[in-house]
């Protein structure tokens, strides 16, 4: 196979719906091959409207204003970057000719976590945790009870932790029906899952297209109130866990179709391993991926998309801190210290135009001689950033 970079006006072009920190990545690496960029999003100045040919702002769950932006730009690709999106648009883009990455069914199974789940424990039949799906809080204080205590709640369609809460006795239940509130897409259905006592979580990146799958190593990561703080690449695991966990992850690509990356979760005990989620893009948690490969997630997403082999070199031990903003502002500044960057560091800072308390917005990124002094240099990194 050849690959032929068209330029100006006979380029390929991509869409991206969610232009985050994510998303701005995926556009350098497709620009580096030449390809048109068009960056969506909800708000202006997203990071990746940053370097974008061109950007839009609109309301992506509103089917209309989503297919006449596609309609606009005739896009080669669409990739979703973001769960709240409208579903109901992307199938209709895909009636009118247009190539939705995966596909709009995949889609709509991976970004909702009702249809994945079902898909992966009903259809599929693979292991998760016991779980049950409530729409009103008399119903969740009734599942909650099902499940047992701790128990864990979430907003059907969420991303980055938004609505997720732990549940550890009956009295929490109405802190956690409130906080599902807070979900990025839909808080109408939440699932209550039953706690697993894993002994680790991994994200294992699955990429997928016509000249076959392939994995990247495992990553371990630490979660906080749903969203990640620390992610390191490889996992310590188990060969029989680690196959167990590509199996799943290749049945359920398979199941789904189509190209791309899937970012794949799983919890682990033992030799045990429990399908939990899948996104059909990149995950945050293998941003770590920009210094341990050669190729990180977001170049082989591209990819994949193009049909192009999937062929990467994995450097060594790494690891990748979340800087989570301190203060409040309309025009942030971060303050990084100068021996972040060396030869085997660096700070990615995504240009988010506010900054919130909580807010991811930058990553240290590490390489070492060992996953533990990888882990320990980021998370120094980042206590040391600061911002106003």
């Amino acid at each position: 196979m050849t690959f032929t970079a068209p330029l100006q006006e006979n380029a390929i072009k991509i869409m991206l719906l969610g232009s985050g920190e994510l998303g701005k990545e995926v556009a350098i690496e497709a620009q580096r091959l030449g390809i048109e960029v068009i960056a969506v999003d909800k708000y202006k100045n997203a990071p990746a409207h940053l370097v974008a040919n061109r950007s839009y702002a609109i309301d992506m769950q509103d089917e209309a204003a989503v297919l006449e932006v596609i309609e606009k730009e005739k896009p080669s690709y669409i990739l979703p970057e973001v769960e709240a999106i409208s579903i109901s648009a992307l199938f209709e883009a895909e009636k009118r000719g247009y190539h939705v990455i995966p596909n709009a069914e995949a889609v709509n199974k991976t970004m909702n976590r009702k249809n994945i789940r079902v898909f992966a424990a009903e259809t599929l039949g693979l292991k998760t945790s016991n779980y049950e799906f409530v729409t009103t809080l008399e119903g969740l204080k009734a599942a909650a009870e099902r499940m047992g205590f701790p128990c864990v709640i979430k907003p059907v369609m969420s991303s980055s932790g938004h609505g997720q809460s732990i549940a550890k006795s009956a009295d929490d239940i109405e802190t956690s029906w409130e906080i599902a509130k807070e979900a990025r897409g839909d808080a109408s259905e939440l699932i209550v899952e039953e706690f697993v006592p894993f002994d680790y979580e991994i994200t294992l990146l699955t990429v997928r297209n016509e000249t076959g799958t392939v994995f990247c190593e495992p990553i371990g990561h630490v979660q906080k109130d749903g969203d990640f703080i620390l992610s390191w690449q490889p996992m310590p695991m188990s060969d029989v866990a680690l196959k167990k966990a590509q199996e799943i992850a290749k049945t359920v690509t398979d199941g789904l179709c189509g190209r791309g990356i899937f970012g794949a979760q799983f919890f682990v005990k033992g030799e045990e391993v429990y399908f939990s989620e899948r996104s059909p893009r990149p995950h945050d948690t293998g941003m770590v991926t920009l210094i341990t490969q050669s190729q990180s997630e977001f170049a082989l997403h591209v990819r994949a998309v193009l049909g192009l082999p999937l062929d990467f070199t994995f450097y060594g031990a790494g690891a990748c801190g979340a800087y989570k903003a301190k203060h409040e502002s309309h025009t942030p500044v971060l303050e990084i210290p100068d021996d972040a960057f060396s030869a085997k560091s660096f700070v990615r800072v995504f240009g988010k135009p506010e900054s919130h308390v909580g807010r991811r917005m930058a990553v240290s990124l590490v390489l070492d001689d060992d996953v533990e002094s990888a882990k320990a240099r980021a998370t120094q990194i980042v206590e040391q950033i600061d911002d106003h």
